[in-house]
């Protein structure tokens, strides 16, 4: 493949594979700027109602035009073989940026923003990624968050709602079909799970995996087996206290909105939740920046709420609870100065 021309591509090195194919770097002839090149397996292009779906779905990602979503520039088939020409992106993926490491709360929360900002631009397009997860997520030198592979999740799921688990987003060829599996079922929503038809609440879910991962390090539905992470899924919960004691309560509760079961109790937009983050992130670029007794009541509020972080875990939390939760963890503070703060 390395110095072949495929359309007017000339491929110039290979930069990786995955379960949605292998990705090459290569320079666009016509255009003169290099670009990505992702060759979707053989099984994709042997199922013609799977490559009808990857036809339009691709067609539909390529109108997305958001800093935060790699560019879909071309789809092609040459050959036989089916590809997509996309943005060239520098950096890491997020999934090699953790690490099994808990990141910075502060850089959690910036990225998590740019996260967050990509899957609702999407969603008002009416475009459902189906595998939001770190390996999906680049993150330039400069910080730039790129979300990718939008829509191509679709391309892999069986027609109907008795979806085949072994058919989950990622899947490739059967050598390496557990791995594969393996990396996506821990970010799968319990009705993606179940094969059950799934809309914008799913990306939710995984965008929640994704936060949860970032701040501890560690998958909160991860698990040595494909049937235990699906069980997890399904029916555990993730280790609240792994999570780090200075994440802030409302990013607690957050976390606990995205991660619910069902999907009607769960956080039904991905703009209130990139608008909570964006929130907290300002709080503190405030409170690091506050001088005197205003100041000194907004910090009261943060240490207090984190003081009581223990009564603001587990995804027994409603959103309905949160102010009463949040007055009990404010007792060590003056309550009517905090009142008037905060507008209570």
């Amino acid at each position: 493949m390395i110095g072949k021309t495929i359309s007017h591509y000339r491929v110039l090195e290979k930069l990786g594979g995955g379960g949605i194919g292998v990705v090459y770097k290569a320079e666009d002839l016509k255009l003169k700027r290099l670009v990505a090149l992702k060759f979707l397996p053989e099984e994709l292009s042997r199922d013609k109602h799977a490559l009808e779906r990857f036809r339009r779905e691709a067609q539909a990602a390529s109108a997305l035009n958001h800093s935060n979503i790699c560019t879909v520039y071309d789809i092609d088939e040459v050959d036989g073989r089916h590809f997509v020409a996309m943005e060239l992106l520098e950096g890491r993926t997020l999934k090699h940026r953790i690490a099994g490491r808990a990141m910075p709360t502060d850089q959690v929360l910036e990225l998590g923003i740019q996260i967050a900002d990509a899957l609702d631009a999407a969603h008002k397009k009416g475009i459902i990624h189906r595998d939001v997860k770190p390996a999906n997520v680049k993150v330039t030198p400069e910080g730039k968050v790129k979300v990718l592979d939008f829509g191509l999740g679709k391309a892999f799921e069986p027609e109907g709602s008795d979806a085949d688990l072994s058919k989950s987003p990622t899947i490739s060829a059967a050598a390496t079909r557990a791995g594969v599996i393996l990396g996506t079922a821990a970010y799968m929503s319990p009705e993606q799970a179940r094969g059950k038809p799934v809309d914008k609440r799913s990306d939710i879910w995984a965008f929640g995996c994704v936060l949860y991962e970032m701040l501890t390090g560690g998958q909160a539905f991860g698990a040595a087996s494909v049937s235990d992470s699906i069980a997890a899924v399904m029916r555990g919960a993730p280790d609240w206290n792994a999570l780090p004691v200075e994440t802030p309560a409302a990013i607690r509760l957050l976390l606990c909105r995205c991660l619910q079961k069902e999907p009607r109790e769960r956080l039904h937009d991905i703009g209130d939740g990139r608008l909570e983050v964006a929130h907290v992130l300002h709080l503190a670029g405030a409170d690091a920046e506050s001088q005197g007794p205003e100041g000194a009541v907004r910090r009261g509020v943060a240490v207090a709420a984190d003081h009581g972080h223990a009564r603001l875990r587990g995804p027994q939390l409603r959103p309905d609870h949160m102010h009463d939760a949040l007055m009990r963890a404010l007792q060590p503070v003056q309550l009517d100065a905090v009142r008037a703060a905060i507008g209570l």
